[in-house]
């Protein structure tokens, strides 16, 4: 895959790059296009450097690296030919990366009259830094399409049949984002097929929904995706979720409440939370919005080694040193009831449950906070307040459930204006009026795209959360079955502030956008 540089839009390019280009490489090379076939973009990754070729032969290595004597010999002895060196600013090899690699994956091999084969699928492995030429098409297709995922930071891959094909999306910084369609449903039934073996479901079963994971290898760390396959109109549907550690821990470094992104107030109230000597904590919040990594940052924070921490999840996300990590084993009989029964013959003074999903597991999480632990937990709902509900819908006693709380914790992940091309900006009067902000001082910006964001407009995503905590005249109130309206009245006389409020002071600091605003969060 050659990508034309002088083709490149002008936000995918810096000037400062482009004037590099015509200083540094000589004009009657002719144009000179980024080749990422004789240097893969797995190598350019590696090394941070991109390879140029000019249309009379001349090479050219553009990178932000301190001439490497040993590489550069290398990739002459390869290429048996002179390889200049160029250096650039790390942005625009960034940028540079980013547009190759769209072009790049494998996927483009298949054409409109593709017919692939499944046999003979290689171990779990995943070969697309030199995929074998054994490999049948739909096995590199499936290997290049996930090691793509794991470089652009894909939480999601979406597989979807449809009337004509295949469709492929992503899922990053929490949005859905089309990678490639591909005609023929028989491509379709095949990658779902191979994505069945290897997560050892039965490939022969396509009426009712199936659920599995596997584990790959790539450059020497595991990495685990989680599976689950639905029947459609047109076929089988495929979600595999990515698991990968040590993304978590490039993201959150040592992994503290204070790098999650919290404001101050909550990072403080969950700090102290987690602090308390029994009772309940839980965090809320869809799928994806980062409940586990905020129980595992609280839970950093207070291991000193004087307590014993045991903690039981599906699947054991992030390694925590000194903290005994139980993993869910349904298919052995190991689920999160009967875990967290033997958990507490183990006298432990925290324990964290990664999910309270039926009412044995809740009934369980509420007598162990009730008697001398504190336990850590996420719950689906929508808010705070619905957290009541859902326990009470499990057939829980309100008073007890109450009892045990110490606080819920409501959470969402915002994604945050690109540093490289975020500008100011001027929201007209009736907008300000409302959501309440006129006369307020704000700094507002929104990011038009570039090559860095994808186009996009954000990068990154920061934690916001509502923290509700209950003291004895609000158990008293829910206890009594008090209205909703009268319990949040209550909650914001001791400073509760909602998800919309906490997303907005965001959106005021200049960090996010109105309409991440309204993705995120609903009107009051």
């Amino acid at each position: 895959m050659s990508v034309n540089a002088a083709s490149l839009p002008e936000a995918e390019t810096s000037r400062s790059a482009a004037a590099e280009w015509s200083h540094l490489l000589p004009a009657q090379g002719g144009p000179w296009r980024l080749d990422f076939e004789r240097l893969s973009a797995a190598e350019s990754r590696r090394w941070h450097a991109v390879l140029a070729q000019s249309t009379d032969g001349g090479l050219a290595l553009l990178t932000d690296r301190s001439p490497d004597p040993m590489l550069h010999e290398a990739l002459e002895s390869r290429f048996a030919a002179a390889v200049r060196w160029v250096p650039c600013a790390a942005a625009d090899v960034d940028a540079w990366l980013g547009a190759g690699e769209a072009g790049f994956r494998a996927l483009d091999s298949l054409g409109p009259g593709f017919d692939g084969v499944g046999a003979d699928a290689p171990a779990h492995e995943l070969s697309v830094l030199g995929l074998a030429e054994q490999a049948s098409p739909i096995v590199k297709l499936l290997d290049s399409t996930l090691y793509d995922a794991l470089q652009d930071a894909a939480s999601d891959i979406h597989f979807e049949c449809e009337a004509r094909g295949l469709a492929i999306r992503y899922r990053i910084d929490g949005v859905l984002q089309p990678v490639r369609q591909i005609e023929g449903l028989a491509v379709a039934e095949q990658l779902v097929s191979r994505l069945k073996v290897m997560a050892e479901l039965d490939i022969g079963e396509r009426r009712v929904p199936q659920d599995g994971r596997f584990k790959l290898s790539l450059q020497g760390r595991d990495i685990d995706f989680r599976l689950s396959v639905m029947p459609s109109v047109f076929g089988e549907d495929a979600v595999v979720r990515v698991l990968d550690r040590a993304q978590i821990e490039r993201s959150h470094g040592a992994l503290t409440l204070d790098a999650i992104g919290f404001d101050a107030a909550t990072r403080n109230g969950v700090r102290a939370l987690a602090r308390h000597p029994h009772g309940m904590l839980l965090v809320t919040g869809p799928t994806g919005s980062g409940k586990t990594t905020t129980l595992y940052a609280a839970i950093s924070e207070v291991n000193t080694g004087h307590d014993k921490i045991i903690t039981i999840e599906d699947p054991v996300e992030y390694q925590l040193r000194g903290v005994v990590q139980i993993p869910v084993n349904e298919k052995k009989g190991l689920t999160f009831a009967r875990g967290l029964r033997s958990i507490l013959r183990h006298d432990p003074d925290r324990v964290m449950v990664g999910e309270i999903r039926d009412p044995e597991t809740a009934q369980i999480a509420v007598q162990a906070a009730l008697t001398g632990h504190l336990v850590f937990s996420t719950v689906h709902a929508n808010n705070v307040f619905d957290v009541i509900g859902r326990f009470t819908h499990m057939g829980l006693d309100l008073y007890s459930v109450v009892s045990a709380l110490n606080a819920i914790l409501a959470q969402r992940l915002v994604r945050i204006n690109c540093a490289a091309c975020s500008a100011p900006l001027s929201p007209g009067r009736e907008r300000l009026m409302a959501l309440g902000l006129l006369g307020r001082v704000a700094r507002f910006a929104e990011s038009p795209g570039c090559a860095q964001c994808r186009g996009t407009g954000y990068r990154g995503r920061r934690a916001v959360a509502e923290l509700l905590l209950l003291d004895d005249e609000l158990r008293d109130a829910i206890v009594a079955r008090a209205p909703m309206v009268r319990i949040k009245e209550m909650a914001a006389e001791r400073g509760f502030r909602s998800l919309r409020v906490a997303v907005l002071d965001v959106v005021c600091r200049g960090e996010s956008t109105f309409a991440e605003l309204d993705r995120v969060t609903l009107a009051d």
